[in-house]
Protein backbone atom coordinates (compact mmCIF):
# COMPACT_ATOMS: atom_id res chain seq x y z
CA UNK A 1 0.00 0.00 0.00
CA UNK A 2 0.99 3.82 -0.44
CA UNK A 3 2.15 5.06 2.62
CA UNK A 4 3.66 8.05 2.36
CA UNK A 5 4.11 10.86 -1.04
CA UNK A 6 6.20 13.61 -1.04
CA UNK A 7 5.87 16.25 -4.27
CA UNK A 8 8.24 19.21 -4.66
CA UNK A 9 8.04 22.00 -7.37
CA UNK A 10 5.42 20.29 -9.22
CA UNK A 11 3.02 22.70 -11.39
CA UNK A 12 1.02 24.46 -8.76
CA UNK A 13 2.39 22.03 -5.55
CA UNK A 14 5.62 24.02 -3.70
CA UNK A 15 5.84 21.43 -1.43
CA UNK A 16 3.45 18.32 0.06
CA UNK A 17 4.62 15.67 2.36
CA UNK A 18 1.86 13.46 3.04
CA UNK A 19 1.23 9.86 5.24
CA UNK A 20 -1.58 7.86 3.84
CA UNK A 21 -3.74 4.99 5.57
CA UNK A 22 -4.38 1.29 4.81
CA UNK A 23 -8.39 1.00 4.09
CA UNK A 24 -10.37 2.94 2.03
CA UNK A 25 -9.64 6.50 2.09
CA UNK A 26 -10.83 9.53 0.10
CA UNK A 27 -9.85 12.84 -1.43
CA UNK A 28 -12.17 15.95 -1.90
CA UNK A 29 -11.72 19.56 -2.56
CA UNK A 30 -13.29 21.71 -4.96
CA UNK A 31 -12.66 21.55 -8.64
CA UNK A 32 -9.24 23.04 -10.18
CA UNK A 33 -8.02 23.04 -6.24
CA UNK A 34 -5.04 20.41 -7.23
CA UNK A 35 -6.70 16.73 -6.91
CA UNK A 36 -5.43 16.23 -10.77
CA UNK A 37 -2.63 17.61 -10.09
CA UNK A 38 -1.64 15.14 -7.44
CA UNK A 39 -2.99 12.29 -9.59
CA UNK A 40 -0.27 13.31 -12.13
CA UNK A 41 2.39 13.27 -10.11
CA UNK A 42 1.23 9.47 -9.39
CA UNK A 43 1.75 8.67 -12.94
CA UNK A 44 5.08 9.97 -13.26
CA UNK A 45 5.71 7.34 -10.67
CA UNK A 46 3.94 4.98 -12.86
CA UNK A 47 5.92 5.63 -15.75
CA UNK A 48 4.23 8.46 -17.17
CA UNK A 49 6.21 10.43 -19.77
CA UNK A 50 7.60 13.30 -18.09
CA UNK A 51 6.69 17.01 -19.51
CA UNK A 52 9.65 19.93 -18.13
CA UNK A 53 6.86 22.15 -18.12
CA UNK A 54 5.47 20.73 -15.11
CA UNK A 55 8.33 21.82 -12.97
CA UNK A 56 6.33 24.82 -10.67
CA UNK A 57 7.28 28.20 -12.19
CA UNK A 58 10.60 29.08 -11.20
CA UNK A 59 12.01 26.16 -10.29
CA UNK A 60 14.81 24.36 -11.69
CA UNK A 61 13.90 20.52 -10.50
CA UNK A 62 10.99 18.23 -9.10
CA UNK A 63 11.00 15.73 -7.03
CA UNK A 64 8.21 13.15 -6.51
CA UNK A 65 8.72 10.34 -4.07
CA UNK A 66 6.24 7.51 -2.69
CA UNK A 67 7.03 4.72 -0.24
CA UNK A 68 4.98 1.25 -0.24
CA UNK A 69 4.75 -1.14 2.08
CA UNK A 70 4.98 -4.79 0.22
CA UNK A 71 5.09 -7.03 3.09
CA UNK A 72 1.87 -8.54 2.28
CA UNK A 73 2.47 -9.00 -1.29
CA UNK A 74 4.61 -11.78 -2.88
CA UNK A 75 6.72 -9.45 -5.38
CA UNK A 76 10.52 -10.42 -4.30
CA UNK A 77 11.19 -12.02 -7.82
CA UNK A 78 11.04 -8.60 -9.21
CA UNK A 79 13.61 -6.82 -7.41
CA UNK A 80 15.70 -10.40 -7.60
CA UNK A 81 15.42 -10.24 -11.21
CA UNK A 82 16.25 -6.72 -11.61
CA UNK A 83 19.04 -6.62 -8.82
CA UNK A 84 17.51 -4.09 -6.78
CA UNK A 85 17.75 -4.35 -3.34
CA UNK A 86 14.34 -4.72 -1.49
CA UNK A 87 12.95 -3.72 1.75
CA UNK A 88 9.48 -4.86 1.44
CA UNK A 89 8.07 -2.83 4.33
CA UNK A 90 9.55 0.35 2.64
CA UNK A 91 9.85 0.21 -1.24
CA UNK A 92 10.83 3.88 -2.55
CA UNK A 93 9.95 4.67 -6.16
CA UNK A 94 11.60 8.16 -7.44
CA UNK A 95 11.01 10.46 -9.98
CA UNK A 96 13.16 14.01 -10.52
CA UNK A 97 12.72 16.12 -13.53
CA UNK A 98 14.63 18.99 -14.56
CA UNK A 99 13.85 22.39 -16.15
CA UNK A 100 16.88 21.50 -19.03
CA UNK A 101 13.76 18.34 -19.95
CA UNK A 102 16.29 15.58 -18.26
CA UNK A 103 14.10 12.85 -16.33
CA UNK A 104 15.64 10.24 -13.77
CA UNK A 105 13.79 7.08 -12.40
CA UNK A 106 14.52 5.13 -8.97
CA UNK A 107 14.03 2.59 -7.20
CA UNK A 108 14.89 2.24 -3.93
CA UNK A 109 17.88 4.81 -4.71
CA UNK A 110 18.70 2.73 -7.65
CA UNK A 111 18.75 4.43 -10.77
CA UNK A 112 16.30 2.09 -13.31
CA UNK A 113 14.81 2.17 -16.75
CA UNK A 114 11.50 4.06 -17.08
CA UNK A 115 10.30 0.90 -18.37
CA UNK A 116 11.05 -0.57 -15.43
CA UNK A 117 9.58 1.85 -13.28
CA UNK A 118 6.79 1.33 -14.46
CA UNK A 119 6.19 -2.66 -14.56
CA UNK A 120 6.36 -2.75 -11.08
CA UNK A 121 4.60 0.88 -10.81
CA UNK A 122 1.57 -1.35 -12.39
CA UNK A 123 1.92 -3.75 -10.28
CA UNK A 124 1.70 -1.18 -7.14
CA UNK A 125 -1.01 1.28 -7.77
CA UNK A 126 -4.15 1.01 -10.36
CA UNK A 127 -5.63 4.37 -11.09
CA UNK A 128 -8.96 4.24 -12.62
CA UNK A 129 -10.16 7.47 -14.10
CA UNK A 130 -12.86 8.78 -16.31
CA UNK A 131 -11.07 7.81 -19.22
CA UNK A 132 -10.64 3.92 -18.43
CA UNK A 133 -14.24 3.99 -18.95
CA UNK A 134 -13.17 3.46 -22.33
CA UNK A 135 -11.86 0.15 -22.05
CA UNK A 136 -15.41 -1.15 -22.35
CA UNK A 137 -14.65 -0.61 -25.76
CA UNK A 138 -12.02 -2.99 -26.18
CA UNK A 139 -12.05 -6.75 -26.42
CA UNK A 140 -8.81 -7.32 -25.45
CA UNK A 141 -9.89 -5.57 -21.63
CA UNK A 142 -12.70 -7.66 -21.59
CA UNK A 143 -11.47 -10.53 -22.08
CA UNK A 144 -8.06 -10.34 -20.14
CA UNK A 145 -11.39 -9.99 -17.45
CA UNK A 146 -12.70 -13.11 -18.50
CA UNK A 147 -8.97 -14.44 -17.97
CA UNK A 148 -8.23 -13.04 -14.61
CA UNK A 149 -11.99 -14.91 -13.34
CA UNK A 150 -10.63 -18.11 -14.88
CA UNK A 151 -7.66 -18.05 -13.04
CA UNK A 152 -5.77 -19.44 -16.29
CA UNK A 153 -2.53 -17.33 -16.57
CA UNK A 154 -0.57 -20.36 -16.50
CA UNK A 155 -2.83 -22.32 -19.41
CA UNK A 156 -2.82 -18.81 -21.67
CA UNK A 157 1.28 -18.58 -21.15
CA UNK A 158 1.69 -22.16 -22.38
CA UNK A 159 -0.64 -21.33 -25.17
CA UNK A 160 1.40 -18.44 -26.21
CA UNK A 161 4.81 -20.38 -25.95
CA UNK A 162 2.73 -22.89 -28.47
CA UNK A 163 1.55 -20.08 -31.19
CA UNK A 164 4.85 -18.30 -31.20
CA UNK A 165 6.39 -21.46 -32.43
CA UNK A 166 3.06 -22.43 -34.48
CA UNK A 167 4.01 -18.74 -36.06
CA UNK A 168 7.78 -19.33 -36.52
CA UNK A 169 6.95 -22.67 -37.49
CA UNK A 170 4.15 -21.02 -40.12
CA UNK A 171 6.90 -18.31 -41.34
CA UNK A 172 9.50 -21.26 -42.17
CA UNK A 173 7.39 -22.85 -44.68
CA UNK A 174 6.64 -19.48 -46.11
CA UNK A 175 10.24 -18.80 -46.65
CA UNK A 176 11.10 -22.54 -47.90
CA UNK A 177 7.81 -22.19 -50.41
CA UNK A 178 9.45 -18.71 -51.65
CA UNK A 179 12.78 -20.27 -52.06
CA UNK A 180 11.69 -23.19 -53.88
CA UNK A 181 9.70 -21.30 -56.16
CA UNK A 182 12.37 -19.00 -56.76
CA UNK A 183 15.35 -22.01 -57.14
CA UNK A 184 12.68 -24.21 -59.58
CA UNK A 185 13.11 -20.35 -61.90
CA UNK A 186 16.45 -20.46 -61.51
CA UNK A 187 17.05 -24.16 -61.82
CA UNK A 188 18.91 -24.06 -65.11
CA UNK A 189 20.98 -21.96 -64.06
CA UNK A 190 21.97 -22.98 -60.85
CA UNK A 191 22.61 -26.04 -62.85
CA UNK A 192 24.63 -25.19 -65.10
CA UNK A 193 26.95 -23.26 -62.41
CA UNK A 194 27.29 -25.93 -60.29
CA UNK A 195 28.29 -28.29 -63.55
CA UNK A 196 31.28 -25.41 -64.09
CA UNK A 197 31.95 -25.25 -60.89
CA UNK A 198 32.05 -29.42 -60.17
CA UNK A 199 34.07 -29.85 -64.03
CA UNK A 200 37.08 -27.62 -62.64
CA UNK A 201 37.25 -30.04 -60.02
CA UNK A 202 38.53 -27.76 -57.42
CA UNK A 203 41.24 -28.52 -54.55
CA UNK A 204 41.83 -26.62 -51.05
CA UNK A 205 45.19 -25.32 -51.49
CA UNK A 206 45.87 -25.68 -54.90
CA UNK A 207 46.07 -22.17 -56.31
CA UNK A 208 49.11 -21.11 -53.89
CA UNK A 209 50.70 -24.50 -54.66
CA UNK A 210 50.15 -23.78 -58.43
CA UNK A 211 50.98 -20.28 -58.28
CA UNK A 212 54.50 -20.97 -56.61
CA UNK A 213 54.97 -24.08 -59.01
CA UNK A 214 54.55 -21.41 -61.83
CA UNK A 215 56.96 -18.44 -59.88
CA UNK A 216 59.67 -21.49 -59.80
CA UNK A 217 59.16 -22.83 -63.42
CA UNK A 218 59.48 -18.99 -64.98
CA UNK A 219 62.70 -18.55 -63.31
CA UNK A 220 64.07 -21.91 -63.89
CA UNK A 221 67.01 -21.13 -65.78
CA UNK A 222 68.20 -18.34 -63.23
CA UNK A 223 67.65 -20.59 -60.32
CA UNK A 224 69.77 -23.44 -61.78
CA UNK A 225 72.20 -21.02 -62.44
CA UNK A 226 72.52 -19.81 -59.12
CA UNK A 227 72.48 -23.85 -57.83
CA UNK A 228 75.55 -24.70 -60.28
CA UNK A 229 77.64 -21.89 -58.73
CA UNK A 230 76.73 -22.92 -55.03
CA UNK A 231 77.75 -26.53 -55.98
CA UNK A 232 80.87 -24.90 -57.41
CA UNK A 233 81.63 -22.88 -54.31
CA UNK A 234 81.31 -26.21 -52.10
CA UNK A 235 83.35 -28.12 -53.95
CA UNK A 236 84.44 -27.26 -56.89
CA UNK A 237 87.99 -28.19 -58.91
CA UNK A 238 89.81 -24.81 -58.27
CA UNK A 239 89.04 -25.14 -54.58
CA UNK A 240 86.02 -25.12 -52.74
CA UNK A 241 84.80 -24.38 -49.33
CA UNK A 242 84.52 -27.99 -48.52
CA UNK A 243 88.34 -28.90 -49.56
CA UNK A 244 89.53 -25.79 -47.57
CA UNK A 245 87.88 -26.97 -44.52
CA UNK A 246 88.98 -30.38 -44.83
CA UNK A 247 92.91 -29.05 -44.86
CA UNK A 248 92.35 -26.72 -41.91
CA UNK A 249 90.94 -29.82 -39.90
CA UNK A 250 93.79 -31.46 -40.78
CA UNK A 251 96.61 -28.58 -40.12
CA UNK A 252 94.55 -27.91 -36.90
CA UNK A 253 95.17 -31.71 -35.95
CA UNK A 254 98.52 -32.11 -37.40
CA UNK A 255 99.59 -29.87 -33.86
CA UNK A 256 97.48 -31.58 -31.17
CA UNK A 257 100.17 -33.73 -29.85
CA UNK A 258 102.32 -30.36 -29.25
CA UNK A 259 99.45 -28.16 -28.95
CA UNK A 260 96.28 -29.43 -27.26
CA UNK A 261 93.48 -26.48 -27.61
CA UNK A 262 93.93 -27.07 -31.72
CA UNK A 263 92.19 -30.33 -31.10
CA UNK A 264 88.82 -28.51 -29.77
CA UNK A 265 89.37 -26.33 -32.74
CA UNK A 266 89.43 -29.08 -35.16
CA UNK A 267 86.32 -30.49 -33.95
CA UNK A 268 84.31 -27.22 -34.58
CA UNK A 269 85.81 -27.22 -37.76
CA UNK A 270 84.38 -30.73 -38.73
CA UNK A 271 81.38 -30.16 -37.31
CA UNK A 272 81.15 -26.65 -40.00
CA UNK A 273 82.44 -29.27 -42.21
CA UNK A 274 80.04 -32.21 -41.98
CA UNK A 275 76.56 -29.40 -42.04
CA UNK A 276 78.53 -27.78 -45.21
CA UNK A 277 78.56 -31.23 -46.43
CA UNK A 278 75.12 -31.74 -46.20
CA UNK A 279 74.55 -28.50 -47.37
CA UNK A 280 76.01 -29.16 -50.76
CA UNK A 281 74.50 -32.52 -51.44
CA UNK A 282 71.17 -30.97 -50.55
CA UNK A 283 72.23 -28.24 -53.47
CA UNK A 284 73.02 -31.14 -55.88
CA UNK A 285 69.59 -32.79 -55.21
CA UNK A 286 67.85 -29.66 -56.03
CA UNK A 287 70.31 -28.85 -59.16
CA UNK A 288 69.03 -32.06 -60.54
CA UNK A 289 65.39 -31.61 -59.77
CA UNK A 290 65.30 -28.05 -61.17
CA UNK A 291 64.27 -28.54 -65.21
CA UNK A 292 62.70 -25.97 -67.28
CA UNK A 293 59.55 -28.48 -69.26
CA UNK A 294 57.89 -25.23 -71.82
CA UNK A 295 54.77 -27.71 -72.11
CA UNK A 296 54.13 -28.17 -68.16
CA UNK A 297 54.40 -24.29 -67.51
CA UNK A 298 51.84 -23.66 -70.13
CA UNK A 299 49.70 -26.63 -67.91
CA UNK A 300 50.43 -24.85 -64.67
CA UNK A 301 49.38 -21.36 -66.13
CA UNK A 302 46.28 -22.88 -68.27
CA UNK A 303 44.96 -23.84 -64.62
CA UNK A 304 45.43 -20.67 -63.02
CA UNK A 305 44.38 -19.07 -65.53
CA UNK A 306 40.95 -21.17 -65.42
CA UNK A 307 40.83 -20.68 -61.56
CA UNK A 308 41.22 -17.05 -61.98
CA UNK A 309 38.84 -16.82 -64.85
CA UNK A 310 36.08 -18.59 -62.10
CA UNK A 311 36.90 -15.95 -59.23
CA UNK A 312 36.36 -13.04 -61.50
CA UNK A 313 33.02 -14.60 -62.69
CA UNK A 314 31.77 -15.91 -59.28
CA UNK A 315 33.05 -12.80 -57.63
CA UNK A 316 35.43 -14.35 -55.40
CA UNK A 317 39.43 -14.06 -54.56
CA UNK A 318 39.82 -18.07 -53.35
CA UNK A 319 39.35 -21.34 -54.40
CA UNK A 320 38.10 -22.14 -51.11
CA UNK A 321 35.08 -19.74 -51.84
CA UNK A 322 34.56 -21.14 -54.84
CA UNK A 323 34.03 -24.67 -53.59
CA UNK A 324 31.98 -22.97 -50.52
CA UNK A 325 29.86 -21.53 -53.74
CA UNK A 326 29.36 -24.86 -55.05
CA UNK A 327 28.39 -26.49 -52.19
CA UNK A 328 26.07 -23.87 -51.66
CA UNK A 329 24.33 -24.07 -55.06
CA UNK A 330 24.56 -28.47 -54.77
CA UNK A 331 22.32 -28.00 -51.46
CA UNK A 332 20.09 -25.74 -53.53
CA UNK A 333 19.82 -27.85 -56.36
CA UNK A 334 19.59 -31.02 -54.02
CA UNK A 335 16.13 -28.62 -52.08
CA UNK A 336 14.60 -28.65 -55.52
CA UNK A 337 15.46 -32.56 -56.54
CA UNK A 338 13.73 -32.82 -52.95
CA UNK A 339 11.18 -30.10 -52.64
CA UNK A 340 8.05 -31.52 -52.06
CA UNK A 341 9.52 -33.85 -49.79
CA UNK A 342 10.60 -31.20 -47.78
CA UNK A 343 7.91 -28.99 -47.79
CA UNK A 344 5.56 -31.94 -46.83
CA UNK A 345 7.32 -32.14 -43.84
CA UNK A 346 7.31 -29.12 -42.70
CA UNK A 347 3.52 -28.92 -43.71
CA UNK A 348 3.13 -31.87 -41.11
CA UNK A 349 5.24 -29.92 -38.55
CA UNK A 350 3.20 -27.02 -38.73
CA UNK A 351 0.07 -29.07 -38.85
CA UNK A 352 1.27 -31.00 -35.34
CA UNK A 353 2.01 -27.18 -33.81
CA UNK A 354 -2.13 -26.27 -35.04
CA UNK A 355 -2.96 -29.08 -33.21
CA UNK A 356 -1.09 -28.65 -30.13
CA UNK A 357 -2.42 -25.23 -30.39
CA UNK A 358 -5.64 -26.07 -31.06
CA UNK A 359 -5.64 -28.24 -27.94
CA UNK A 360 -4.51 -25.76 -25.56
CA UNK A 361 -6.70 -23.09 -27.35
CA UNK A 362 -9.77 -25.14 -26.64
CA UNK A 363 -8.52 -25.81 -22.52
CA UNK A 364 -8.45 -21.68 -22.50
CA UNK A 365 -11.85 -21.87 -23.95
CA UNK A 366 -13.80 -24.35 -21.74
CA UNK A 367 -12.21 -22.24 -18.60
CA UNK A 368 -13.60 -19.00 -19.85
CA UNK A 369 -17.03 -20.59 -20.40
CA UNK A 370 -17.05 -20.76 -16.71
CA UNK A 371 -15.52 -18.08 -15.90
CA UNK A 372 -18.24 -16.00 -18.35
CA UNK A 373 -20.83 -17.48 -16.07
CA UNK A 374 -19.35 -16.46 -13.09
CA UNK A 375 -18.46 -12.89 -14.78
CA UNK A 376 -22.27 -12.97 -15.46
CA UNK A 377 -23.81 -13.81 -11.71
CA UNK A 378 -20.77 -11.23 -9.26
CA UNK A 379 -21.84 -8.71 -11.90
CA UNK A 380 -25.82 -8.62 -11.68
CA UNK A 381 -25.51 -9.28 -7.83
CA UNK A 382 -22.88 -6.35 -7.86
CA UNK A 383 -24.54 -3.89 -10.20
CA UNK A 384 -28.44 -4.98 -8.65
CA UNK A 385 -27.65 -3.06 -5.57
CA UNK A 386 -26.44 -0.35 -7.55
CA UNK A 387 -30.16 1.03 -8.63
CA UNK A 388 -30.05 -1.40 -10.94
CA UNK A 389 -33.03 -4.13 -10.20
CA UNK A 390 -33.34 -5.34 -13.59
CA UNK A 391 -30.56 -5.20 -15.11
CA UNK A 392 -29.02 -8.09 -17.57
CA UNK A 393 -25.03 -8.56 -18.17
CA UNK A 394 -23.85 -11.55 -20.17
CA UNK A 395 -20.60 -12.37 -21.65
CA UNK A 396 -20.48 -13.14 -25.37
CA UNK A 397 -17.92 -16.10 -26.43
CA UNK A 398 -17.56 -16.51 -29.71
CA UNK A 399 -14.89 -18.36 -31.82
CA UNK A 400 -12.51 -16.88 -34.00
CA UNK A 401 -9.14 -18.06 -35.89
CA UNK A 402 -6.42 -18.92 -33.40
CA UNK A 403 -4.60 -15.62 -32.24
CA UNK A 404 -1.81 -14.57 -29.82
CA UNK A 405 -4.96 -14.98 -26.82
CA UNK A 406 -6.57 -18.27 -28.16
CA UNK A 407 -9.59 -18.40 -30.06
CA UNK A 408 -12.54 -16.35 -28.25
CA UNK A 409 -14.05 -13.12 -28.84
CA UNK A 410 -15.63 -11.46 -25.96
CA UNK A 411 -18.49 -8.90 -25.69
CA UNK A 412 -19.90 -7.45 -22.68
CA UNK A 413 -23.58 -7.41 -23.59
CA UNK A 414 -25.66 -5.01 -21.15
CA UNK A 415 -29.32 -3.99 -20.37
CA UNK A 416 -30.26 -1.89 -17.39
CA UNK A 417 -34.44 -3.13 -17.95
CA UNK A 418 -35.79 -5.96 -19.15
CA UNK A 419 -37.71 -4.43 -22.30
CA UNK A 420 -34.56 -3.43 -23.67
CA UNK A 421 -32.59 -5.89 -26.26
CA UNK A 422 -28.86 -6.78 -24.68
CA UNK A 423 -26.46 -4.63 -26.46
CA UNK A 424 -22.50 -4.34 -26.26
CA UNK A 425 -22.27 -2.46 -22.90
CA UNK A 426 -19.90 0.67 -24.48
CA UNK A 427 -22.95 1.12 -26.93
CA UNK A 428 -26.34 1.29 -24.70
CA UNK A 429 -25.01 2.01 -21.23
CA UNK A 430 -25.41 6.06 -19.64
CA UNK A 431 -22.14 8.05 -18.35
CA UNK A 432 -23.67 6.61 -14.70
CA UNK A 433 -24.38 3.14 -15.77
CA UNK A 434 -21.03 2.53 -17.48
CA UNK A 435 -19.42 3.64 -14.10
CA UNK A 436 -21.05 1.89 -11.91
CA UNK A 437 -20.45 -1.22 -14.33
CA UNK A 438 -16.68 -0.39 -14.18
CA UNK A 439 -16.92 -0.12 -10.27
CA UNK A 440 -18.47 -3.61 -10.18
CA UNK A 441 -15.83 -4.82 -12.59
CA UNK A 442 -12.88 -3.55 -10.57
CA UNK A 443 -14.22 -4.97 -6.99
CA UNK A 444 -14.91 -8.30 -8.84
CA UNK A 445 -11.31 -8.96 -10.24
CA UNK A 446 -9.61 -7.07 -7.23
CA UNK A 447 -10.51 -10.15 -5.64
CA UNK A 448 -8.74 -12.44 -7.86
CA UNK A 449 -5.30 -9.84 -8.27
CA UNK A 450 -3.44 -8.92 -5.71
CA UNK A 451 -2.86 -5.36 -6.17
CA UNK A 452 -1.97 -3.15 -2.95
CA UNK A 453 -3.58 -0.09 -4.21
CA UNK A 454 -6.62 1.40 -5.80
CA UNK A 455 -7.36 5.15 -7.11
CA UNK A 456 -10.72 6.06 -8.31
CA UNK A 457 -10.35 9.28 -9.58
CA UNK A 458 -14.09 10.56 -9.96
CA UNK A 459 -16.26 7.27 -10.51
CA UNK A 460 -19.20 8.70 -9.03
CA UNK A 461 -20.12 10.82 -12.58
CA UNK A 462 -23.26 10.58 -13.24
CA UNK A 463 -24.74 9.37 -10.24
CA UNK A 464 -25.77 10.91 -6.56
CA UNK A 465 -27.96 9.85 -3.56
CA UNK A 466 -28.67 6.12 -2.31
CA UNK A 467 -26.52 5.09 -5.57
CA UNK A 468 -23.30 7.03 -4.47
CA UNK A 469 -23.63 5.28 -0.69
CA UNK A 470 -23.89 1.85 -2.44
CA UNK A 471 -20.74 2.58 -4.85
CA UNK A 472 -18.83 3.40 -1.76
CA UNK A 473 -19.71 1.01 0.51
CA UNK A 474 -18.75 -1.54 -2.28
CA UNK A 475 -14.73 0.55 -2.39
CA UNK A 476 -15.02 0.29 1.45
CA UNK A 477 -15.34 -3.22 1.26
CA UNK A 478 -12.86 -3.34 -1.56
CA UNK A 479 -10.64 -1.70 1.04
CA UNK A 480 -11.35 -4.32 3.90
CA UNK A 481 -9.55 -7.42 1.88
CA UNK A 482 -5.30 -6.29 2.51
CA UNK A 483 -6.19 -3.45 0.09
CA UNK A 484 -5.80 0.36 -0.07
CA UNK A 485 -8.83 1.84 -1.89
CA UNK A 486 -8.72 5.72 -2.46
CA UNK A 487 -11.35 7.42 -4.07
CA UNK A 488 -11.40 11.46 -5.38
CA UNK A 489 -14.93 12.41 -5.14
CA UNK A 490 -17.57 15.35 -4.93
CA UNK A 491 -20.26 13.15 -3.52
CA UNK A 492 -20.78 13.92 0.36
CA UNK A 493 -22.55 10.32 0.19
CA UNK A 494 -19.03 8.74 -0.88
CA UNK A 495 -16.90 11.16 1.75
CA UNK A 496 -18.79 10.23 4.49
CA UNK A 497 -17.97 6.05 4.24
CA UNK A 498 -13.88 7.12 3.78
CA UNK A 499 -12.01 5.51 6.69
CA UNK A 500 -9.88 8.72 6.29
CA UNK A 501 -10.55 11.95 4.60
CA UNK A 502 -7.47 13.97 2.36
CA UNK A 503 -9.02 17.52 1.50
CA UNK A 504 -7.14 19.87 -1.37
CA UNK A 505 -7.83 22.77 -1.76
CA UNK A 506 -5.31 26.22 -3.06
CA UNK A 507 -3.72 29.08 -1.39
CA UNK A 508 -2.94 32.65 -2.93
CA UNK A 509 0.45 32.97 -1.66
CA UNK A 510 3.64 36.22 -2.58
CA UNK A 511 4.88 33.49 -5.00
CA UNK A 512 1.10 32.69 -6.72
CA UNK A 513 -1.42 30.09 -6.45
CA UNK A 514 -0.11 26.74 -4.41
CA UNK A 515 -1.98 23.92 -3.76
CA UNK A 516 -2.27 21.76 -0.67
CA UNK A 517 -3.05 18.97 1.13
CA UNK A 518 -4.52 17.75 4.62
CA UNK A 519 -5.57 15.07 5.87
CA UNK A 520 -8.85 16.28 8.29
CA UNK A 521 -9.58 15.83 11.19
CA UNK A 522 -13.22 14.79 12.71
CA UNK A 523 -14.14 18.01 13.27
CA UNK A 524 -13.08 19.34 9.88
CA UNK A 525 -14.36 16.06 8.14
CA UNK A 526 -18.23 17.43 9.59
CA UNK A 527 -17.04 21.07 7.70
CA UNK A 528 -16.44 19.69 4.82
CA UNK A 529 -19.27 17.23 4.16
CA UNK A 530 -21.95 19.74 5.07
CA UNK A 531 -20.04 22.31 2.57
CA UNK A 532 -20.48 19.91 -0.11
CA UNK A 533 -24.04 19.00 0.80
CA UNK A 534 -24.59 23.35 0.98
CA UNK A 535 -21.85 25.31 -0.76
CA UNK A 536 -19.65 27.78 1.09
CA UNK A 537 -22.89 28.88 3.40
CA UNK A 538 -22.59 25.91 6.27
CA UNK A 539 -25.95 25.85 7.72
CA UNK A 540 -26.88 23.81 10.76
CA UNK A 541 -29.04 21.48 8.99
CA UNK A 542 -25.87 20.58 6.27
CA UNK A 543 -23.82 20.03 9.31
CA UNK A 544 -26.58 17.76 11.28
CA UNK A 545 -26.86 16.17 7.51
CA UNK A 546 -22.74 15.75 7.82
CA UNK A 547 -22.61 14.30 11.08
CA UNK A 548 -25.48 11.52 9.99
CA UNK A 549 -23.78 10.78 6.93
CA UNK A 550 -20.74 10.24 9.25
CA UNK A 551 -22.74 8.38 11.68
CA UNK A 552 -21.00 10.55 14.43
Amino acid sequence: MLKHLYIKNYTLIEELDIEFCKGFSVITGETGAGKSIILGAIGLLLGQRADSKAIKAGSDKCVIEAHFDLSRYAMDDFFVQNDIEQDAEDTILRRELTASGKSRAFINDTPVALSLMKELGESLVDVHSQHQNLLLNKQDFQLEVVDIIARDSADLEAYQKSYAAYQEAEQNLRTLEKEIEQSRREADFLQFQYDELSAAKLNAGEQQKLEDQSETMSHAEEIKQALYDAENYFDGEEGGALSLLRNATSSLHSIGRVFASSEELAERVNSCYIELKDVAAEVNSLLSKVDFDPAELDAVNARLDRIYELQKKYHVTTVEELLELEEQIGKKLSNIENSDENIAEQRKKLAELQDKCQQLADKLSSKRVKAAREVEKQMRERLVPLGMPNVRFEVALTKEQLGRNGQDKVSFLFSANTSTVLQPVSQVASGGEIARVMLALKAMISGAVKLPTIIFDEIDTGVSGKIAEQMAQIMHEMGQQDRQVISITHLPQIAALGAHHYKVYKEETANGTVSHMQKLSSDERVTEIAQMLSGSDVSDAAIANARQLLRL
